[in-house]
């Protein structure tokens, strides 16, 4: 595959020349892996710098790299001849689907992966819906062909049938079909006889461009740009990104700024960049069909910017509603302050606001002297919390709350599709759990080859909460799931409470190791010897139902009797260590996650014991 490494630094594309594309799959099925294949063989990068490019390149966010996903959506180019492709490399998990709606509509066509042994999954229906509805030109790519036990004929019928469940018009069953092993660079527009062949994507590359229609639109009409992306650096300030949908722009041209209201501002693009590969390069004119990054407009996304004596605003981007929310505030612990330097409500306050002017599945209200936050689902709050908490805020969160919609004075609560893979020997352990939580069965098959069975469930969305880490406690980690939120129907009956009782600390002070040998009988233990405890923290997991205070500061009096029974070795058992998310999954109502830069210490809202009994006799 050849670039064109030849053009000038500031070669302008025709807008025939263009093409837009975005990259959607479901989790781990390789989008991000394409990606960087292709950025290392357009030429972009030097012999040495290829050599030394970590895998991954695009997940250039810290937890992107922890978690090994795709949080943000990201823009990047390559150059092949005399074409220059856009690529948007989008999330594959459905808690961050907001960052597929809000820049999927600067695409003309997506490549849409789908893995050779898993096919389809749900989050690529959803994104597949979403690319269906923007009436994008989609070609589905089969990956990680070489895996053993693949069964293409299967994989390609299940694609069929998807299509034909969420086409919007018959010109969309019509589609071309590669097949890849992105890790190793290489694509067929074929099924190979021989996967050693073809050590590149020189086909798909062509397919892209003979498949992939040109962005639409007029040069020569008045400019037009809905912004649907930012990004910030120190030297440059903000960025506002998106494709010029009508005319074209020039350095230093004066526009209007149109928010949602239809109130305008005067804005100039001061400085336009446009992606080569990772780098941003300045440029003085784009064309329509081109995605530009602007400097010097103070916008947000979804707000359109427009020629200034043709002030024609573009609709604005339309999202799903969030179906979580927590309550974050500032950290009312006997701890506050001790960790963290940013913990009042303003300063909290200040972060959240500027979160939202690029998290767009976000939402933030004032409640009290914290905010209620809503977003997509768990992991989609627990990046947000992490990121703060890593920033160096201490604050503290309740419990997920669910929410619902009312429609015809019915209250109505979001039910998922939940999609559960484990090993065949933990059949009955699933059916127990799903069927405590009220989920209905929808299919059950088995995959001989994996030795592993398939579930597919409807559960609400707030009976889903906490069910993973149950699942993999009871599975011993042997445990996928994946879902995504498919209807809304009336509201359902409370379930009962599932989890255990908290062992709760009676009194501050710090942990000794007679204490705990003592309360590990009572339950499962989160805090080990020497750590500093305050009354009301809960510091393990109760063996039975209700809550229980125990005391775990107490020391062993000093006597001057000796004997070979009282004297010996304590045995504790290794507390355990819950994840932010884990947490977030643990507490119940009437229960706090402290979240500090140090630390996660789980408590009761109400820390007097005395205080808490009266609250719970009402």
């Amino acid at each position: 595959m050849e670039a064109a490494n030849n053009r000038p630094l500031y070669y302008m594309y025709e807008t025939d020349k263009i093409r837009n594309i975005a990259i959607i799959a479901h989790v781990d099925h390789g989008k991000t892996t394409l990606v960087d294949g292709l950025l290392k063989q357009s030429g972009l990068f030097r012999d040495n710098q290829s050599e030394m490019s970590q895998d991954l390149i695009m997940d250039s966010f810290d937890q992107e790299k922890e978690r090994g996903i795709t949080i943000t959506a990201k823009n990047t180019s390559v150059f092949y001849n005399d074409y220059k492709i856009n690529i948007i490399d989008t999330p594959g998990h459905a808690d961050f689907s907001g960052e597929v709606e809000r820049t999927i509509n600067m695409a003309q066509g997506c490549l849409l992966l789908v893995d050779a042994f898993e096919g389809p999954m749900p989050q690529t229906k959803f994104v597949l819906e979403k690319a269906l509805e923007n009436n994008l030109k989609v070609i589905v790519v089969i990956n990680k062909i070489d895996k053993p036990g693949v069964d293409i004929k299967e994989v390609e019928n299940k694609i069929a049938d998807l299509f034909l469940e969420l086409v919007v018009n018959e010109d969309q069953l019509h589609y071309e079909t590669f097949y890849a092993i992105t890790k190793e660079g290489k694509a067929w527009d074929h099924y190979p006889e021989n996967i050693n062949d073809n050590p590149n994507f020189e086909k798909l590359i062509d397919g892209i461009i003979k498949i992939c229609p040109p962005p639409s639109g007029d040069s020569t009409k008045p400019f037009q740009m809905l912004i649907s992306s930012l990004d910030f650096d120190s030297f440059k300030g903000k960025y506002v990104i998106g494709r010029i949908n009508r005319g074209s722009l020039k350095l230093n041209q004066s526009l209007k700024l149109v928010k949602p209201d239809k109130s305008t501002i005067n804005v100039k693009a001061n400085l336009i960049f446009v992606s080569e590969g990772l780098n941003k390069i300045e440029i003085n004119e784009a064309k329509c069909g081109e995605i530009v990054q602007i400097v010097g407009v103070d916008g947000a996304i979804g707000d359109s910017l427009t020629d200034f004596d043709h002030v024609e605003p573009l609709e604005s981007i339309a999202l799903e509603e969030p179906t979580l929310s927590i309550y974050l505030g500032p950290n009312t612990s006997p701890f506050k302050a001790r960790e963290g330097k940013l913990n009042s409500s303003r300063q909290i306050g200040e972060r959240l606001s500027k979160e939202i002017e690029t998290n767009i599945g976000i939402r933030v209200e004032p409640n009290g002297i914290g905010f209620k936050v809503s977003g997509r689902g768990e992991l989609h709050l627990g990046v947000l919390l992490e990121s703060l908490r890593r920033e160096g805020y201490e604050f503290e969160v309740g419990r997920p709350q669910v929410i619902n919609k009312i429609e015809n004075g019915v209250t109505l609560e979001p039910i998922e599709e939940l999609l559960i893979e484990v090993s065949s020997e933990y059949e009955g352990v699933i059916s127990m759990e799903l069927g405590k939580r009220k989920a209905t069965l929808e299919q059950q098959f088995s995959v001989t080859q994996k030795n592993v069975t398939k579930f597919i469930y409807k559960i609400s969305t707030r009976n889903i909460i906490g069910l993973k880490n149950d699942l993999l406690t009871k599975t011993k980690g042997q445990v996928i799931m994946h879902s995504f939120i498919k209807e809304y129907s009336p509201l359902q009956p409370a379930l009962k409470k599932i989890r255990n009782g908290a062992l709760i600390s009676f009194e501050s002070g710090v942990s000794t190791a007679y204490s705990l040998e003592n309360a590990q009988n009572r339950g499962i233990l989160f805090v080990g010897p020497a750590e500093n405890v305050y009354k009301g923290q809960i510091v393990g997991l109760s063996n039975k139902q209700e809550d229980l205070e125990i005391n775990i500061c107490k020391a062993k009096h000093l006597t001057n009797m000796r004997s070979s029974s009282s004297d010996g070795t304590v045995q504790l058992t290794p507390p355990l260590i819950l994840s932010l998310e884990q947490c977030l999954d643990f507490i119940e109502d009437d229960e706090l996650l402290e979240i500090t830069p140090l630390s996660l210490r789980l408590r009761k809202k109400e820390l007097d014991p005395i205080k808490r009994k009266r609250i719970n006799k009402l």
